[in-house]
């Protein structure tokens, strides 16, 4: 099969693009033929080598966290899903290949694809939409009522997040650049603030949640627009020795992100709120969720760019220049089934 991948981590020069053998579904696993796979940061992060100490991957690793596409072949114990099925899915952490015209899904991590979206639009909804859910509503335990704030807004993540949460009935502020304003509003944030004008803690206070998305000077500064007992969600920056405990690793190395992530736990404590750090884990019960807000028109997908499978290097360079408003979608199924070249 045709698939993007690594055979040592490195910039995007060594991602390759040819033949590899195609996987088979085991026991519980679905074989998903890949119409569209959607481009994360962890993508860039994983294929740099960023992640290694935690998802110790071997080679070749084919590339890709998420996808749509069509179920051609299901293992031993699947129950909910059969040959022909069109599902949506974030691969497991440990097993992923979405860049590749097959790839093998747990039956645990897929849902069904939302009859009223493309393979190219459900592509771009698993990982960024699941992380969205799992901060507002997992660990941040958002409700209707209670007031939330978050961190670029226009970005993949950021964009189902004010959907999600204003869905969920919060009040919504979003720092976002003044080009995409009317977005944020037409997503439904209540209050947009212009972080290239604006300082956000000027313009909002007494947050039950703060969804950081930006790490570094941001995150800091978000502490005190949290009211005492509010939550600080994370994606960016880095993460505490808990994510150590959560998969197994070296209790060493724990100790050193816990030093490492001093400062935020130490201005979580002076404010008397929570800082949390979330490593996305898939799940096709929350995906079917966001699947049926998809479906009824709750919350739609804001697509950037679209990319043919052989120019995956340019959605890779394209999302991690960090200037996309949404998501960056690699189209499978059109580049092999118009026969183009790999170079």
């Amino acid at each position: 099969m045709k698939a993007a991948f690594i055979r040592r981590y490195g910039g995007n020069a060594v991602v390759e693009l040819g033949e590899l053998p195609a996987p088979q579904a085991g026991p519980g696993e679905l074989l998903v033929e890949v119409h569209a796979a959607s481009v994360n940061p962890v993508d860039f992060k994983i294929r740099d080598g960023m992640l290694k100490m935690i998802l110790p991957f071997g080679f070749p690793l084919i590339l890709g966290n998420d996808l749509s596409g069509v179920v051609k072949a299901v293992g031993a114990g699947v129950t909910r899903f059969r040959p022909g099925d069109a599902v949506f899915a974030r691969m497991d952490k440990r097993r992923i290949g979405a860049f590749a015209e097959f790839a093998v899904v747990a039956e645990a991590d897929a849902a069904a694809k939302p009859a009223n979206l493309s393979h190219v639009e459900a592509a771009a909804v698993p990982l960024a939409g699941l992380t969205a859910w799992q901060a507002l509503f997992e660990i941040g335990g958002l409700k209707a009522g209670q007031k939330v704030l978050i961190h670029a807004g226009s970005g993949g993540v950021g964009t189902f997040a004010i959907q999600l949460a204003r869905h969920a009935g919060a009040t919504v502020a979003t720092t976002v650049g003044a080009r995409n304003a009317e977005l944020a509003r037409n997503l439904g944030a209540n209050v947009v603030i212009d972080y290239k004008s604006q300082r956000f803690e000027d313009v909002v206070s007494g947050q039950d949640l703060v969804f950081d998305t930006q790490a570094g000077d941001i995150q800091h500064r978000s502490f005190a627009v949290l009211k005492r007992g509010g939550v600080l969600v994370s994606i960016a920056g880095k993460p505490d020795g808990r994510l150590v405990r959560e998969f197994g690793l070296n209790p060493l190395l724990g100790v050193l992100l816990d030093f490492l992530s001093r400062k935020s736990l130490r201005l979580a404590k002076r404010h008397g709120v929570r800082y949390e750090y979330l490593f996305m884990h898939p799940s096709g019960e929350q995906l079917a969720q966001i699947g049926r807000l998809l479906a009824d028109g709750s919350v739609r997908t804001v697509i950037d760019k679209v990319f043919p499978l052989e120019q995956v290097r340019e959605a890779l360079a394209y999302s991690e220049a960090g200037h996309a408003t949404g998501k960056v979608v690699v189209e499978v199924k059109a580049a092999v089934s118009q026969g183009l070249t790999f170079p």
